[in-house]
């Protein structure tokens, strides 16, 4: 600004100055917004989120519901898709937080697309680690088309290990996908005591899978949780696989028949 700029010009050059630096002071949009209650301190937080066999979520939901936990929170995004669950009549959160004594419960309705896993773990480990969390631990699904339903047990660190060996059993190489293997990379980054469980499962809805995971959760925090629900729910539920599977078998063989050409 010079001595012969008018005085109007002055003005509007300050104001402009002004809003420059009020819009400096204005920070992103977060990728992920979470709303809580404090946890508990030193506790333990347990993530399921849709995956192989919905394993983490079916988990975590019964452990909730039969435990009778306390809502505490909610997470959102922009970046969530437009999917909202009823439960009687009224709209759940997409992610849910729970609590109960030291264990805190983090279950999800909506999966997690492979492109924004980072910024959806980073922003969730981010907000653990202000909250003095002593491990976090995060069950998923891994297909095996086996017939058993092991649960197989990774950790972030050499020293984590032991806590889980005795429970689960140890995959001497293999990888993760999704958002399980996101939340367990920060948790080595961050250097927080990082646990997975993979419930071994088929690509569909399997509470069987889920109630082996169960089985692992009440070894490691003495939650004393029957699982039989969940196995009447896994019966159900491949009864009504089974007959689908068989009305639709029979719906191919009753359809009209045509002459492929064969090539040799």
């Amino acid at each position: 600004m010079t001595a012969d700029t008018p005085e109007c010009c002055e003005k509007i050059i300050s104001r402009l100055e002004s809003v420059h630096e009020d819009l400096s002071d204005i920070k992103p949009r977060k990728d992920l917004t979470i709303t809580s209650k404090p946890l508990p301190e030193n506790g333990a937080i347990l993530l399921g989120f849709p995956g192989s066999g919905l394993v983490g979520t079916i988990a975590l939901q019964y452990m909730v519901d039969q435990m009778e936990f306390e809502q505490i929170g909610s997470m959102t995004s922009r970046y969530f898709p437009p999917l909202a669950m009823m439960n009687h009549g009224i709209i759940n959160d997409p992610v849910r937080i729970y609590r109960k004594n030291d264990i805190t419960a983090v279950v999800a309705d909506v999966p997690i697309h492979p492109t924004i896993c980072y910024e959806i773990s980073s922003t969730i480990i981010e907000w653990l680690a202000h909250q003095k969390q002593r491990e976090v631990l995060t069950i998923a699904g891994i297909i095996t088309n086996e017939p058993e339903k092991r649960v197989f047990g990774v950790a972030t660190t050499a020293e984590a290990l032991p806590r889980i060996m005795d429970h689960t059993l140890m995959l001497p190489v293999g990888s993760i996908s999704g958002i399980a293997s996101s939340i367990l990379t920060e948790c080595r980054v961050r250097g927080i005591p990082g646990y997975g469980l993979l419930g071994e499962t088929v690509n569909a809805p399997d509470p069987r899978a889920s109630a082996a995971a169960i089985e692992v959760l009440n070894k490691l925090y003495n939650l004393a949780l029957d699982t039989k629900p969940l196995i009447e729910q896994a019966v159900e539920i491949e009864q009504s696989m089974s007959k689908l599977a068989e009305e639709v078998q029979q719906s191919a063989d009753s359809g009209p028949k045509k002459d492929l050409p064969m090539y040799g």
